[in-house]
C-alpha cells in the first residue's frame, strides 16, 4: 500500500481514472465521496485546515502513476465538502478552502467535552490551541477562527464566557461545565 509520510492511501489513490472527473453520473458520486474522505482524512491526521488551489497540495498528484487532478476536480471535490458542511470557501473566487474535518458544533462538543474530562474551568485561547493540556489532542494547533466560532457557540448556549484581555494572548474562556 502507497503511503505519503506516515499517512497510509487508498488502493483507488493508484487508479489513474480517478484523477479524472468521471462522466458517467453514478460513478463520479462514487469518485467525489472517495476524495471527501480522502480529503477529510489526510487533513485531519495532518492538522491541515486550509487547502489552496493555487499551491500544491500533495493529495492532488500522485507522481508514481504521472496523474493530478485538475483545477476543475479540486473544486468539484471541494465544493462537494462545502455542500455538506464539512468545509468553506475562503473567499469569493474559490481559491482557498477552510476544511472543517469536524463540523463546528462538533468542535464546540469536542471542547466541551475535553474540559469536562480534565477538570478545566478556564483557560487562554491560546492554552486551547497550543498549551500543554491539548498537546497530542485534536485541540492542538486548531485554527482560531475555527476555535473562536465553536467558542461562540458554547457561548450562545450558556456553557462558556469569552473574555478579551489586554492583547490576543490574554483572550480566554470560562467554562461552565
Amino acid at each position: 500500500m502507497q503511503r505519503l509520510g506516515d499517512f497510509r492511501l487508498p488502493p483507488f489513490f493508484n487508479y489513474p481514472p480517478y484523477f479524472t472527473l468521471q462522466p458517467v453520473r453514478e460513478t463520479r458520486e462514487k469518485q467525489v465521496q472517495l476524495w471527501k474522505d480522502l480529503i477529510l482524512d489526510y487533513c485531519r491526521s495532518h492538522k491541515i485546515h486550509t487547502i489552496s488551489l493555487e499551491e500544491d497540495f500533495p493529495l492532488f498528484s500522485n507522481p508514481k502513476i504521472e496523474r493530478s487532478l485538475s483545477h476543475e476536480a479540486k473544486e468539484v471535490f471541494l465544493a462537494a465538502l462545502v455542500s455538506e458542511g464539512r468545509a468553506e470557501w475562503m473567499d469569493k473566487g474559490h481559491k482557498k478552502c477552510l476544511i472543517l474535518w469536524l463540523r463546528i458544533q462538533d468542535w464546540a462538543n469536542f471542547i466541551l467535552n475535553f474540559v469536562k474530562d480534565n477538570g478545566l474551568e478556564v483557560m487562554t485561547i491560546e492554552e486551547i490551541r497550543s498549551g500543554i493540556d491539548t498537546r497530542g489532542t485534536e485541540l492542538e494547533g486548531i485554527d482560531r477562527g475555527v476555535l473562536m466560532r465553536a467558542l461562540r457557540q458554547l457561548e450562545q448556549k450558556g456553557k462558556a464566557a469569552i473574555f478579551k484581555g489586554t492583547s490576543a494572548d490574554d483572550e480566554g474562556v470560562k467554562f461552565s461545565v
